[in-house]
């Protein structure tokens, strides 16, 4: 849970330096959001807060290859940081954060993110990796967080054999809060590691007689409890031993192996019938628990000790059928885990829902294997060996759905290369009925009757329709014959059409330029208008020559995918098999130590109903 806690936080601390130029901006005013400037980055994030955490990854590196975020080019590779550890790549995530967290970052963030890293390399076993984290914090930490620090900086000397290192740095622990009792935990851990076992022993003590505040501190207070008790007990003082075992918790993580202890120090002292007690409470817990085991041979044994003979043996019996049946049930479980069914039935559950860091399992397989699982769960080892295994049946399925999708493309193509070759031969004709280099032709005729209009003034050459008509009547009426007569009739008539063909020059003379001028315009743009047609004619004789190269390249690329796609599932399939097998011999493994725990009971408990035989036969034989 921690663990998760620290990826998580994490993450949220790379989206802030992701963002952190534009975050600054809008401190200064908050009434301006967040600018995302590259669409594709935009798309990473929306899936990012989703925690869909494989979709970004795909899109982020597919944005990447094809240099779609020119803006966002280091935010977006410190966000992959963050994506590869989300699915458990520290190492390479790490790498990301070395080389863009030295510079241009703010210290505190960059500290907080190297605290984190150092927790979550320490939590996955990493422990050099772990201290150079810590050691590329250059600051001092917020007051909740530098203790944890310190407390992780002990933890990786005790995890490396330098109790030594650990007690010195413990020991210069100050202040009070809820770390100290941790310090002081750790600090007793080394101190018996290190072989000062009396030094530890008030330490224990104290912690486990502290006030606690949550579970975590209860369960601490277990802990050190039960430490306190068995070092008693390895130390011959019984009595000594049972008031930190007593104070155990009965319903905690701790509570079996606290009673065995208890009825142990009151076996030491001979009081048998106490013993009985506790020992007596284990018989009705989970038979996996070695305790409860070790209780099965302790109950007759202490029967024994109290001379009844036949209830010791009756209990040696039903310990050794009970062995006998749960050893039958691991080996059925061993045979299921090897016939690969249970993993198979874990990803049964949502098979296509969240993968990575943040999957956890919501409930158990049914069937009576079930009852191992939890101790096998229970280690970190076999969980996220199972998060991988499960995160690679994504990726197959995954890969199958692009499998399916290449389909599609194909069909796509096809689709698209069949409406081409039917609209073609109608393109074909229609660029053949346009006759552009004629249209190009009448348009520079028309530029040089403009040209010679203009020159020689031939403004009836630009007038209307019916203002030519006009012209025309008017002219006609002066070459009719009556008008030369020499009389005064024909002489006003002359005048009048004189008067009118003046006033019709007279508008045509005024409009001229600015005809002349229209037309001129409307000429230029018909030019443009050409030449934007023989650009287009071009890109479309260089389209009908392309397009079927293209069709050809998009279905080399899509024919491509395929094997691609086959080559990447076969390495999956192949991982998944490692993977599978792994996970196997953590759990067959760890049945086999049952099992072979149980046997070594067996015998114990053969021997002793043997010796009770024979005890019995030479009772009977001494009273004969």
């Amino acid at each position: 849970m921690i663990a998760r806690h620290a990826i998580r936080l994490v993450l949220w601390l790379v989206i802030a330096l992701a963002l952190l130029p534009f975050e600054a901006h809008a401190a200064k005013n908050d009434k301006k959001p967040t600018i995302v400037k590259d669409p594709h980055y935009g798309e990473v994030l929306f899936h990012f807060y989703k925690e869909d955490y494989f979709p970004a990854i795909v899109r982020l590196m597919a944005a990447q290859q094809q240099t779609r975020l020119p803006n966002h080019d280091a935010e977006a590779e410190l966000l992959l940081g963050g994506l590869y550890l989300s699915y458990g790549h520290h190492l390479r995530a790490a790498q990301i954060f070395e080389r863009l967290l030295a510079d241009n970052v703010d210290p505190q963030i960059r500290d907080r993110t190297w605290f984190f890293l150092a927790k979550i390399w320490l939590q996955r076993g990493y422990l050099a990796e772990s201290e150079q984290a810590l050691a590329n914090i250059q600051s001092e930490l917020p007051k909740e967080l530098e203790s944890e620090r310190r407390m992780l900086q002990a933890q990786i000397m005790i995890d490396q054999g330098e109790y030594d290192k650990a007690i010195e740095s413990l020991n210069a622990w100050r202040g009070k809060n809820e770390w100290s009792s941790y310090a002081k935990y750790n600090l007793s851990v080394a101190m018996v590691r290190s072989g000062r076992v009396n030094s530890a022993v008030d330490m224990l003590d104290e912690i486990g007689n502290l006030n606690p505040w949550n579970e975590e501190s209860r369960s601490l207070r277990d802990k050190a409890n039960l430490a306190l008790g068995y070092a008693y007990l390895q130390d011959g003082q019984p009595l000594a031993a049972k008031p930190p075992l007593q104070r155990v918790r009965l319903s905690g993580p701790f509570s079996n192996k606290a009673l065995l202890g208890v009825g142990w120090a009151d076996a030491e002292t001979d009081n048998y019938n106490r013993a009985l007690v506790p020992w007596m409470e284990l018989r009705g817990r989970d038979l996996l628990d070695p305790a409860v085991q070790e209780s099965m041979l302790a109950i007759p044994y202490a029967m024994a000790k109290l001379d009844s003979i036949s209830q010791a043996a009756d209990h040696y019996l039903n310990a050794i059928e009970a062995f006998y049946e749960e050893t039958s049930r691991i080996d059925r479980t061993i045979e299921l885990i090897e016939s690969g069914e249970l993993f198979d039935d874990f990803l049964a559950q949502d098979p296509l829902g969240t993968t990575g860091w943040y999957w956890k399992l919501e409930e158990l397989p049914e069937g009576p294997e079930a009852r191992y699982l939890f101790h096998l769960l229970a280690t970190h080892k076999f969980q996220e060996g199972l998060k991988n295994y499960r995160d690679l049946a994504y990726l197959l399925n995954n890969l199958e759905g692009w499998q399916q999708s290449v389909d599609v493309y194909r069909s796509m193509i096809e689709t698209r290369e069949i409406a081409y070759k039917q609209r073609l031969p109608r393109v074909e004709e229609s660029l053949a009925n346009a006759d552009l280099d004629g249209m190009v032709q009448r348009k520079l005729e028309f530029d040089a009757r403009l040209d010679s209009i203009e020159k020689s003034s031939d403004s009836l050459a630009l007038a209307t329709e019916q203002e030519f008509a006009l012209w025309g009547e008017i002219t006609a009426m002066e070459r009719n014959p009556a008008l030369k007569a020499n009389i005064p009739e024909a002489a006003e008539v002359r005048h009048k059409i004189k008067l009118l063909k003046g006033v019709l020059q007279w508008e045509l003379d005024k409009e001229f330029k600015v005809r002349a001028a229209t037309i001129r315009r409307n000429l230029r743009q018909a030019g443009e208008a050409l030449v934007e047609t023989q650009r287009s004619r071009r890109q479309v004789d260089e389209s009908m020559r392309r397009e079927p190269l293209l069709f050809a390249g998009f279905r080399q690329q899509v024919e491509g995918l395929s094997p691609s796609i086959d080559s990447l599932r076969d390495r999956v399939d192949v991982s998944m098999a490692m993977q599978r097998a792994f996970l196997r011999d953590i759990a067959v493994d760890e049945l086999q130590a049952q099992k072979q725990r149980l046997d070594t009971y067996t015998v114990q408990a053969r021997f002793a109903l043997a010796a009770i035989y024979d005890l019995s036969s030479t009772v009977g034989d001494a009273s004969r």
